[in-house]
């Protein structure tokens, strides 16, 4: 069953919409390089949200092909490198894992 992996992000302040944009492309190259890796989205929140969202102004949703695929991902070379750049970004995160 697949699995989705939902990270919201805290960015930092003075981050600009082109870096964002720069990220999030990056981030989406990452499928068909990484074993199990499916799709991948990322974007800000709907303005309805906002209120609720506790300050995490950013938000990815990675849908990998079973449980034992997040492990892969997680030390992939390539994730490794887009998680460094998102450590420039973002000075908190919250990863959550659902299967369906």
């Amino acid at each position: 069953m697949p699995v989705y992996h939902v990270v919201l992000f805290r960015l930092k302040e003075g981050v600009k919409q082109e870096q964002l944009d720069t990220w999030a492309q990056v981030a989406k190259s990452m499928v068909g390089k990484i074993p199990g890796l499916i799709s991948l989205e990322a974007n800000t929140p709907l303005p309805i949200s906002v209120p609720r969202a506790k300050g995490f102004n950013m938000g990815l949703v990675a849908v990998l092909e079973k449980p034992e695929d997040l492990a892969t991902y997680a030390v992939h070379p390539v994730h490794l490198e887009v998680h460094k750049f998102r450590e420039e970004l973002a000075e908190d995160t919250l990863a959550y894992d659902l299967e369906f």
